[in-house]
């Protein structure tokens, strides 16, 4: 077993614990395996069995499309920001979403079928927007803390740390990213108005969101 390994940061869910970071602990207590993880890959090699030492990315999405960065977290964070508008802006005050909430809701503007789970890191009341981190959707069934519905919202932007580079990111661009946590691992489009060169790579804000799910991208 090799303690090098690491999951790809998507809290998706489907080890049984809320996320990547408890799920390390887990396996540290010995209360799961790696192989509890499904992005665990296991490749047989002519010496016996070769473990990955990190969580990879493929070259293209689930539909074929490359794409020019993944995002990854910032530095001691869950997952990439996430900044979203719930399609009725007044919900952060009538529902009194505040920082540290759980907020679940379908990114319909962007077309995307899958309800997402986000912890708010910052709710502002007088627009709507509130920034968040992507968690796993066992938060929302254990019971332990409420969780606020607002339906359906749209996708305004990303921050995070640009990795497996293939175009540098580039200020004023319309670019393409695979978000790290997205379970369908379908191709995202957004401008980049925000880049600042930091020791882990590139840190960089996008906005204005689209899924790129069509077939004759090239």
């Amino acid at each position: 077993m090799n303690r090098s390994w690491l999951p790809p940061g998507k809290n998706c869910g489907l080890c049984g614990e809320v996320s990547c970071r408890s799920f390390l602990r887990s396996v540290q207590a010995q209360e799961k395996f790696y192989e509890d993880c499904p992005f665990y890959k296991e490749t047989q090699g002519g010496c016996g069995v070769d473990w990955e030492l990190e969580a990879t990315h493929p070259e293209r999405d689930v539909l074929g499309h490359g794409y020019d960065f993944v995002l990854q977290p910032l530095p001691g964070e869950i997952s990439a920001r996430k900044i979203v508008l719930p399609f009725r802006g007044d919900l952060v005050e009538k529902l009194e979403i505040r920082e540290g909430d759980l907020v679940v809701g379908r990114p319909m503007g962007a077309g995307c079928p899958i309800p997402h789970v986000l912890r708010v890191i910052e709710a502002d009341p007088i627009t709507g927007l509130l920034t968040t981190w992507v968690v796993g959707p066992k938060f929302a069934r254990d019971g332990q803390q409420e969780v606020k519905n607002v339906s359906a919202y749209h996708m305004v932007g990303f921050e995070g740390i640009a990795t497996a580079i293939r175009k540098e990111p580039t200020l004023g661009c319309r670019m393409t990213f695979l978000p790290g946590f997205c379970m369908m691992s379908l191709n995202h489009t957004g401008l980049v108005n925000m880049v600042l060169q930091k020791s882990e790579g590139p840190h960089i804000r996008i906005e204005n969101i689209l899924i790129l799910a069509t077939r004759d991208w090239d």
